[in-house]
């Protein structure tokens, strides 16, 4: 049976929600519709400034894929909040209006919410966050940030001319 590329999702973020051949659900996974030899599934091999580095070679899913066994994941990135929430039940973190927040996701889809920091003219963006429920995505707005790659940039101070 061919994989018809109408009917699978896009491609992005997705958690596993059921058993999708020998995988498991419950895990973070970057799903491709199209590729050699067909869709497949890419799970992330390490985490770089929390966002998820997916692995280069995917697992195909089996021709009797469900669509329905991803659910798909608002993109990594920094977002606005929108109306004030908890992280979850117990009510650990509460995020005001109007913050700035970077969204990532922990390997089993969870999303993650780290706060930056402004201090001596930079921002700060930590390592560690506030494992949040999927309500919470409701709450928030993406924003638009420029990504550039990083350069060995010799910048020299403010004022300075090299001629």
């Amino acid at each position: 049976m061919e994989h018809v590329t109408q009917e699978l999702p896009p491609c992005g973020l997705y958690r596993t929600v059921k058993q999708i051949g020998g995988i498991e659900p419950n895990r973070l996974v970057y799903f491709h519709n199209h590729g050699n030899p067909g869709p497949g599934l890419y799970f992330p091999e390490k985490w770089n400034a929390n966002r998820a580095v997916f692995q280069a070679n995917g697992t195909t899913v089996p021709d009797d894929f469900d669509p329905k066994s991803i659910r798909p994941l608002p993109a990594e990135g920094f977002y606005r909040v929108t109306k004030a929430f908890y992280c979850c039940e117990k009510k650990c973190t509460q995020f005001e209006p109007e913050a700035l927040l970077q969204l990532g996701y922990n390997g089993n889809g969870r999303g993650i919410l780290f706060a930056p920091e402004y201090s001596n003219g930079a921002i700060r963006v930590p390592e560690r966050g506030s494992i949040i429920d999927d309500e919470a995505f409701k709450s928030l707005v993406g924003l638009k940030l420029a990504e550039v790659e990083a350069k060995n940039d010799l910048s020299l101070p403010r004022g300075i001319v090299v001629h």
